[in-house]
C-alpha cells in the first residue's frame, strides 16, 4: 500500500486576513513549543485543597516537556495517483457537528488504509438543526484538500466513465459498514468491493472505525485531519475571533457547555427534577428517540450519567473560590425548563454570555444551525478555561477537550458527577456541613488538561496522547519529537517519487499538479 509523506509545514499553513485571525493565530503558535505553566504540583504528593490557587487555573496545565506532533515519524509514501488508486471512497456522516467530525477524521484514515481517493465527505442533513450546509458550508475545502495533499488524493466528486462510447457517473456500491470496525474490514471487505465496483459509498459512517489502532501513524493522521486540515470557513472564524476578542478585553474568561437540553435529558433518564407535565415531555421523546430501558433517576444520578444542571455548576465555581466578576461564555442549545434553571446559576454568576448576546450585532441567518455551533465550538477552544458538564455521550465537549489539549494543554476542568453526585444529594436533603471542601475534593482530583494515559472509555478524539504528541527531552525513542527539518525532507522525497513517476509513465497526464486543479 502506498503512502504519501505528511508534512506538518503544510498542516499549519492557515493564512487569511490578519483582522480574522488574531485569536486564532496566539492558539496555532502554542503548538509550536507548549509552556509549562504555574499549576504544576497542583495533585502532587503534599497536595491539600485549600493550599490551592484557582487563579493558576487561567493558566495552561503542565506539559511535562511534551508538545503536539502529528507528523509522521516513519516513511511515509505519497497517495496514490489516479491510475494507481484502489477507487473511490465516499461516506455519509451523520449525527451532530462534531460526530460528522470525527467521521471525517476516520475517512479519511480508512482511504489511507484502502489506498483510495477520498471523495469529499458528506455531512447528513442533521434532524435536530435542519441544516443542509454540507461540507463546502462549514469547511474550508480547499484548506482541507491541501493539508492533505501528503496523505490522501481527495476529489469533489467520483468523475464520470467512458463505456461502450458511452459517458455515465460511476454509480458507488452502498455498504453499511459494522461499528467500530477494525483496519481489518476496510482491508479485507471493504477494499474486495472497491475493486469489484471501483467505488464504495460507506453509509452510515459514524463511529464506523476503530479508535484503537496499533498503527501510531495512522493515528497521527486522524490528528492532522481533525487539528489542522478540518478549518471553519472565514466567517465562522471571523465571528468566532470577534467574539473571543471582545470577551478577552476584560481579562479572562472561562467557557461552559450546558448539556441540559431535551435530548440528552432524554437520553440519560434524569427527569426527577422536572414537573409532571416536562417528565412526560422527556418520556416520549425518549421513547420516540432511543431504544426501550428502564432507568431510574436517583440510580443514573448516582453513577454519574446525569448532566449537571446550571445551579450544580455554579455551585461547584463557587466552591473552587472563583468570584461573581468572572466572566462566562454558555455554549449550548435551549435549556429544558425554562428560565427557573438558570435563574438561581446567574445569580451566583450574572457575567454570563452565549454568542448571541456577546457575538457582532444580531448573528446572520448562515451562522445559525451547525454554524453556530461551530461557532460555539471556536469560542470553547480559545477560551482560557473549558467545563463540560457532559463528557459522555457529548461529541461536542470530548472533542473539545481533545482539541484543547492538543493546542497547548489548555486548562480544562472535568467535574467527575459521579463523585459529586452524593455531594449534592446530601445538599438537598439539608445536610450541607462541609459542602464545599467536599466539592473541591473531587474538582481538584483532576489533572485539568495536562497530558496523562488514556484510559477506556476515554476517547482517542479526547485524549490524543501520546501518538501526537512528543517530548523535547525524551528518553524514549518513540517519544522524540521529529527533526525540525523533517517537513522539507518529506515534501523533497514526495517530489522525487513524483519525477521517477512521471519519467516511467511520459504520456500519463494525469501529474499530481494537474490532479490538484481538478480537485479544487
Amino acid at each position: 500500500m502506498r503512502r504519501g509523506p505528511g508534512g506538518e509545514a503544510s498542516l499549519r499553513r492557515r493564512r487569511g486576513p490578519a483582522r480574522l485571525w488574531v485569536a486564532v493565530a496566539a492558539l496555532v503558535a502554542g503548538t509550536i513549543w507548549l509552556c509549562s505553566s504555574s499549576s504544576v504540583g497542583l495533585l502532587g504528593a503534599s497536595y491539600r485543597v485549600q493550599d490551592v490557587d484557582v487563579n493558576k487555573l487561567w493558566r495552561t496545565a503542565d506539559s511535562n516537556g511534551w508538545r503536539a506532533s502529528s507528523a509522521p515519524r516513519t516513511y511515509w509514501p505519497p497517495p496514490p495517483t489516479e491510475s494507481e488508486s484502489s477507487g473511490y471512497l465516499r461516506v455519509r456522516c451523520n449525527g451532530g457537528l462534531n460526530q460528522q467530525r470525527s467521521a471525517i477524521c476516520n475517512a479519511v484514515a480508512a482511504a489511507r488504509i484502502m489506498n483510495a481517493t477520498l471523495v469529499l465527505p458528506e455531512l447528513d442533513t442533521n434532524s435536530f438543526w435542519h441544516d443542509e450546509s454540507g461540507f463546502v458550508g462549514i469547511y474550508d475545502v480547499p484548506h482541507f484538500i491541501k493539508t492533505l495533499k501528503y496523505d490522501v488524493r481527495i476529489v469533489m466528486s467520483i468523475p464520470e466513465i467512458t463505456l461502450n462510447g458511452k459517458t455515465k457517473k460511476l454509480k458507488a456500491h452502498q455498504i453499511r459498514p459494522p461499528r467500530d470496525a477494525p483496519v481489518s474490514w476496510y482491508a479485507t471487505v471493504a477494499l474486495e468491493k472497491m475493486k469489484k465496483y471501483g467505488a464504495v459509498y460507506l453509509t452510515p459512517f459514524s463511529h464506523r472505525l476503530a479508535e484503537d489502532i496499533d498503527d501510531p501513524e495512522l493515528q497521527r493522521l486522524r490528528c492532522r485531519v481533525n487539528y489542522h486540515a478540518l478549518r471553519f470557513k472565514p466567517h465562522i472564524m471571523k465571528t468566532s475571533s470577534e467574539i473571543v476578542n471582545k470577551l478577552r478585553s476584560e481579562g479572562h474568561f472561562m467557557s461552559i457547555h450546558l448539556r441540559f437540553e431535551l435530548d440528552m435529558l432524554a437520553f440519560a433518564g434524569c427527569i426527577d427534577i422536572f414537573t409532571p407535565h416536562e417528565q412526560k415531555i422527556l418520556l416520549k421523546y425518549r421513547k420516540e428517540h432511543f431504544a426501550e430501558k428502564l432507568l431510574v433517576p436517583r440510580e443514573r444520578r448516582l453513577i454519574g450519567k446525569c448532566p449537571l444542571t446550571p445551579e450544580e455548576v455554579g455551585l461547584i465555581l463557587r466552591a473552587m473560590r472563583f468570584d461573581n466578576t468572572t466572566r462566562i461564555y454558555l455554549a449550548s442549545g435551549e435549556l429544558f425548563g425554562g428560565k427557573r434553571f438558570m435563574k438561581p446559576f446567574k445569580a451566583m454568576f450574572p457575567r454570563l454570555e452565549n454568542h448571541s448576546t456577546v457575538g457582532p450585532g444580531k448573528l446572520e441567518e448562515n451562522t445559525q444551525g451547525l454554524a453556530g455551533s461551530a461557532v460555539d465550538y471556536m469560542v470553547c477552544l480559545l477560551s482560557d478555561i473549558f467545563i463540560p458538564t457532559y463528557d459522555g455521550p457529548s461529541n461536542f465537549a470530548n472533542n473539545l477537550m481533545g482539541h484543547r489539549m492538543y493546542y497547548g494543554f489548555r486548562t480544562t476542568i472535568t467535574p467527575n458527577r459521579k463523585a459529586l453526585a452524593p455531594i449534592f444529594i446530601d445538599r438537598a436533603q439539608g445536610r450541607t456541613t462541609g459542602f464545599e471542601q467536599r466539592i473541591r475534593q473531587v474538582i481538584f482530583n483532576t489533572h485539568f488538561g495536562g497530558p496523562h494515559k488514556r484510559i477506556h472509555p476515554e476517547s482517542f478524539y479526547t485524549n490524543s496522547w501520546p501518538e501526537c504528541f512528543c517530548q523535547t527531552n525524551a528518553r524514549n525513542h518513540e517519544d522524540r519529537c521529529p527533526p525540525d527539518n523533517i517537513n522539507d525532507v518529506l515534501e523533497s522525497q514526495f517530489q522525487s517519487e513524483e519525477e521517477m513517476e512521471e519519467a516511467r509513465t511520459t504520456n500519463q497526464t494525469d501529474s499530481i499538479g494537474q490532479t490538484e486543479e481538478t480537485m479544487i
